[in-house]
């Protein structure tokens, strides 16, 4: 940790679940020389204004936490949003690094990069290999490209450019929007709003049969930091938990943690996504990292975490 210490850091997106992790864990090592700044301060879809930003502060070390993110309704809803606002994001700040200087830069993915029907667990070696799930495409398309640019700008120009794919994340500073938000927080939304209503029966969306593999924030942040240590990690990798479990699961287990002792029922007209998304986690583990938040307890935590917003009224979404 001492290799990050005093350096100047530049965090984008640290009002968001994973940029305030980031901020979080940082600041508890001794990371006293944290950049960051607020949608307002530096729109960073301006090439211009990112440039002079990186001009001005020289960051040292770049953390890509900054991104547009949503559910499957958002992803179906608004794709062109989320392809050209990640892909200008990615590029604006992956090349002003480069042109200023930087020391390293971390891009964060998504597990959503790799193949609609990608071999379970799904390694590195999967991406670009088959059709991605329609749902999400553009999103993944730009998240591609991101790492891509990271990729090609360490081999060209030797910078130490190098990306981390995380899989599904849940934990404090989630969106709770009722529509556009992912599963987790969505279901914790809805299960305390019925709790709350007194409501007999919550409606859950598809089948309940797909499995998805969840992370707690903390971990992604604790797995960056551990990442940012490697003299020279691999240009992609894995961050994940390497278990799944049903949607099904899930639900269930917010429902516990939340409290709501109603019934639960299915509605398989709403579309599932993809079948399996499960990250093969062994390059990571290879190099000594693993999570380390089970799904109860990061649930649990988290909806303590959404109380807490609730009654400071911050609660996003």
């Amino acid at each position: 940790m001492n290799d990050l210490q005093g350096k100047r850091i530049f965090i984008s997106g640290h009002r968001g679940m994973v940029g305030s992790a980031l901020q979080r864990r940082l600041a508890a090592e001794g990371c006293t020389r944290l950049l960051v700044r607020t949608r307002q301060e530096l729109d960073l879809a301006n090439q211009a204004a990112v440039d002079a930003f990186f001009a001005s502060e020289k960051p040292e070390v770049v953390l890509v936490g900054a991104a547009k993110v949503g559910g499957i309704h958002a992803n179906n809803t608004y794709p062109g949003d989320f392809i050209y606002d990640n892909l200008i994001i990615a590029a604006n700040l992956i090349e002003a690094a480069r042109r200023h200087g930087a020391q390293r830069l971390l891009f964060l993915g998504s597990s959503c990069i790799y193949p609609k029907l990608a071999p379970q667990p799904m390694t590195e070696e999967c991406l670009l290999t088959s059709a991605l799930e329609p749902t999400n495409e553009a999103y993944a398309i730009a998240k591609i490209a991101g790492l891509k640019l990271c990729q090609y700008y360490r081999k060209q120009h030797g910078v130490l450019f190098h990306s981390g794919m995380p899989t599904n994340l849940y934990g404090p500073n989630d969106n709770y929007h009722p529509q556009n938000s992912h599963v987790l927080p969505a279901l914790i939304r809805r299960f305390h709003e019925a709790k709350v209503a007194g409501l007999a029966e919550v409606v859950a969306w598809g089948t309940g049969t797909p499995k998805r593999e969840f992370l707690h924030v903390d971990d992604l942040a604790d797995a960056c930091l551990f990442l940012l240590q490697q003299p020279s990690p691999p240009d992609l990798i894995n961050i994940g938990s390497g278990t799944d479990v049903t949607i099904k699961e899930l639900t269930e287990t917010v429902a516990a943690a939340v409290g709501f002792a109603g019934r639960i029922t299915w509605d398989a007209s709403k579309p599932d996504g993809t079948p399996r998304k499960l990250m093969d986690v062994s390059r990571l583990s290879a190099l000594g990292w693993s999570a380390k938040i089970g799904l109860c307890e990061g649930v649990e935590r988290t909806y303590r975490a959404f109380l807490e917003e609730q009654a400071a009224g911050h609660l996003r979404g």
